[in-house]
């Protein structure tokens, strides 16, 4: 009884938070020429997964940020170049 009583409540916190999980991405976007090496969020053409940029504002290397916040940042592109 317990585990099933586990795994509904997992199910129900699940469907709850996906609204707001697709609704903060699309309040975000993507910023490249910005990250620190290895603070990347995404693979890169030169590397294979998060955390893993090689050099510092590294051009295709991308953090996401609030929309809008990018621009602000001294550097900050919102395609790779």
């Amino acid at each position: 009884m317990t585990k099933t009583r586990i795994a509904i409540a997992s199910a129900l916190a699940a469907a709850l938070l996906a609204p707001v999980a697709a609704q903060a991405q699309g309040s975000m976007e993507k910023c490249y020429g910005v990250v620190k090496a290895g603070k990347n969020d995404c693979q890169t053409a030169t590397s294979s997964c998060a955390g893993t940029s090689k050099k510092d504002a590294q051009a295709d290397a991308w953090i996401s940020v609030p929309k809008g916040a990018c621009e602000k940042i001294v550097g900050g592109k919102l395609t790779a170049s």
